[in-house]
């Protein structure tokens, strides 16, 4: 992604607030909030942030026994495990670089009208077995044509009460089916509380954690957490020139680039959803926000790494499974924000002295909770 830099317009919401923490970042409207949690627990996201480390050792500790004599092979042994050890490591850090470079891929089938099921059919049997129960109470068996006569009227009635529950359950349907539709042209017509209301559910297990914020005419503003340098491994599987199997150190050019793919690529996978589960909108303005450690009083903060517009029409014929997150955001994305240091091909921080919505939103933000895992 090229180095961009213009002004950038960003509204949020009257009485949006927005709270950034280790599971991600989250808004509350009124009374009503939308939870947005990281993923869950996908192997290797960061280093040391999730379930699996990407350095811990795994070799097992050596036992003792026999007066501290090791067996003949244990040579053998501990260059077995020491292998085994770095080939599980090697998967681990294959998958971590996999998941954050490839989230843009997931797919998202746009939603449609919903459809009301329908209500469970009138049991017919049973509302005649009632009738005729209620009508044959009190006449007795050797009652031939009393009980003949009770049969033919529970019938006729059991049928009338058959077609009015047929219609109450008709009327039920159509009734839900409205409701539907109402809230289905409330979508598409985009009135903020419907759309900010399906975007914090879509976003709610998202790996890649966002919120939206904001709604202006058919364009959202959302707010995404991405991963930070430091959720990039330090290393990558690789082949010595011999073919074995190495764990080589990433240069600072490649890592900085691995991390402005994941970023983008977080990035990708917000809109991508945003668009598929809110027809209405033709546009989305994104904030890209990361964990920057702590501040001189030990608080943790956050900062703008990037922004960007994006339109609905410029995502038609992208080739999501062949092409890297960080070419199809230069296709896809406009008035973009951002600061790429050429050196090291690693996104920095936005300098938001000339953009003051930008500074605008970032001291709304309350950070909550996160913990720097450098």
């Amino acid at each position: 992604m090229g180095e961009r830099a213009v002004g950038f317009s960003f509204k949020v919401a009257p009485g949006v607030r927005i709270r950034a923490s280790s599971r991600g970042v989250r808004t509350s409207i009124g009374p009503r909030a939308a939870r947005l949690h990281v993923g869950g627990g996908r192997t290797g996201v960061s280093t040391g942030a999730g379930p699996v480390g990407f350095y811990t050792s795994l070799s097992g500790s050596r036992r003792s026994g026999g007066g501290g004599a090791l067996p003949r092979n244990a040579g053998t042994s501990q260059r077995a495990l020491a292998q085994a050890a770095k080939h599980e490591r090697a998967q681990e850090l294959r998958e971590a670089l996999t998941d954050l470079l490839n989230l843009h891929r997931q797919d998202f089938p746009p939603v449609s009208a919903p459809q009301a099921p329908p209500p469970p059919a009138v049991n017919v049997a049973a509302v005649i077995a009632e009738h005729e129960q209620r009508a044959l109470a009190g006449i007795g068996l050797l009652q031939r044509t009393a009980r003949k006569h009770a049969r033919a009227t529970a019938a006729a009635t059991a049928q009338h009460h058959v077609e009015l529950l047929e219609s109450q359950r008709q009327y039920s349907w159509q009734q839900a089916q409205q409701q539907m539709d109402l809230w289905w042209e409330s979508l598409r017509r985009n009135e903020p509380d419907v759309v900010l209301g399906v975007l914090g559910e879509a976003f709610e297990d998202n790996e890649a954690p966002a919120a939206a914020v904001g709604l202006d005419g058919s364009e959202v503003a959302l707010v995404a957490l991405v991963p930070n340098i430091h959720s990039i491994p330090e290393r990558k599987p690789d082949l010595t020139p011999a073919g074995n199997l190495t764990l080589k150190k990433l240069t600072k050019s490649e890592r900085g680039s691995y991390h402005t793919i994941a970023a983008a690529s977080h990035v990708l996978l917000t809109v991508r959803e945003t668009f598929a589960v809110a027809p209405g909108l033709s546009a989305a303005r994104l904030i890209a926000l990361q964990h920057a450690g702590e501040d001189a009083y030990g608080r943790p903060r956050v900062e703008v790494l990037l922004a960007a517009r994006f339109e609905r029409h410029r995502f038609e014929g992208v080739q999501w499974d062949r092409v890297s997150a960080g070419a199809i955001m230069d296709a896809v994305s406009t008035e973009t924000l951002l600061n790429v240091r050429r050196a090291t091909n690693e996104l920095q921080p936005l300098d938001l002295r000339a953009e003051p919505e930008l500074a605008a939103l970032l001291a709304q933000v309350e950070v909550d909770g996160l913990v720097a895992r450098a």
